[in-house]
């Protein structure tokens, strides 16, 4: 799947460009997502971890299962503001261990 570098993010607003781009499933591969258009949606990769740095897996699969419902989550919608002031390819990588990464699955 090719994303159009006009295109916008859907959390922030910003052109998403050709580098650092991900694609976000709204309903989690975990629980049987689906690896198509109807799932997927690309994001910034920093607006993407967001996403995963502030809700689990499994809060995307009971609620947060679409972009309206993402943006209704204070710190996304923070974030999507402080962001929204950077240039499209704009990522600063994190760290994470195996633990974080093991409780975004709850």
């Amino acid at each position: 799947m090719s994303v159009n570098p006009l295109a916008t993010c859907q959390i922030c607003g910003r052109e998403l460009g050709t580098v650092n781009v991900d694609y976000h499933h709204l309903m989690p591969k975990t629980f049987k997502g689906k690896s198509d258009e109807t799932n997927l949606i690309p994001l910034h990769r920093a607006c993407h971890r967001a996403c995963h740095a502030f809700l689990s897996e499994k809060e995307m699969e009971k609620y947060y299962h679409t972009v309206e419902r993402l943006l209704e989550k204070e710190e996304i919608q923070k974030f999507a503001k402080w962001i929204a002031k950077k240039p499209p390819e704009y990522y600063v990588g994190t760290d994470e261990t195996a633990e974080r990464k093991k409780k975004r699955r709850r």
